[in-house]
């Protein structure tokens, strides 16, 4: 029975998938044809079930810029480099879509170790840290036994110092994990959906109007307060905005 039921499983994965790849070839066809609004709706299904990766949000992304939608367009690359940091297609057309944003927001200028984190730790995710502490660690445990079981003494030093070196690599690797994690989970970005929309000083309309913003402007959320969302900008600006004129990235 359990056989039988495993087989099952097995067919209806493979149908699932072969349904998948049949509404993505079908999209991309649509795309190619310059029937962007039939291809989102193609790719937006494949989202629906729950097949995520950086090439269908890139190719969602390439759909809205298609139809000059500026939010939606960044929306969906910043969703690709989620997945995929280090993907240079993405980040091009990156670039082109947030010329057609309004906004021309200055970033507060970084340190040192800030500059070196964004340039170089953030170019992994924190998933792919930990595999890169696993690495370490199993490197740490072989070049031990190396060491250990090494019979003449030029060996023994030359295995144990290698085993120094990855162990300490593999403390780095293992506090950069950590802390990618954290930085992952504590910051909260969100795009604006909106044409244009007002942020004020306090969560309620009558609160006094202290910038305004426009469609395709990324933002960090602090706090939420009812229908109101807390959002700091890179210059360091602060204020409130109405939920539904963002969209959080931490959701598809």
């Amino acid at each position: 029975m359990k056989k039988f039921l495993f087989l099952l499983l097995l067919i209806a994965n493979s149908l699932a998938a072969q349904n998948i790849d049949s509404l993505f070839n079908s999209a991309n066809e649509l795309y190619r044809n310059g029937n962007y609004d039939k291809a989102i709706e193609s790719y937006k299904q494949i989202l629906e079930q729950d097949a995520i990766s950086d090439e269908l949000f890139y190719n969602l992304g390439n759909s809205y810029y298609k139809l000059n939608k500026v939010g939606p367009s960044i929306f969906y690359y910043e969703k690709a480099l989620q997945l995929n940091p280090l993907n240079q297609d993405v980040k091009n057309n990156l670039v082109f879509a947030k010329r057609l944003a309004l906004d021309n927001i200055e970033e507060v200028p970084k340190t040192f170790l800030q500059k070196f984190n964004a340039n170089y730790l953030q170019k992994l995710s924190y998933n792919e840290w930990a595999v890169v502490t696993i690495v370490f660690v199993l490197l740490s445990a072989v070049l031990f036994l190396l060491f250990y079981f090494a019979y003449t003494p030029t060996k023994k030093r030359f295995f144990f110092t290698l085993a120094i070196i990855s162990f300490i690599l593999f403390v780095a690797a293992i506090s950069i994990t950590y802390n990618q994690y954290n930085f992952s989970k504590n910051t909260k970005k969100a795009i604006v959906f909106a044409a244009k929309t007002e942020v004020r000083n306090a969560p309620t309309l009558n609160s006094e109007e202290v910038f305004t913003l426009h469609e395709g402007t990324k933002v960090i959320v602090l706090d939420a307060v009812d229908n109101w969302k807390k959002i700091k900008l890179a210059d360091g600006k602060i204020g409130w905005i109405i939920s539904d004129e963002i969209k959080m990235l931490d959701n598809n």
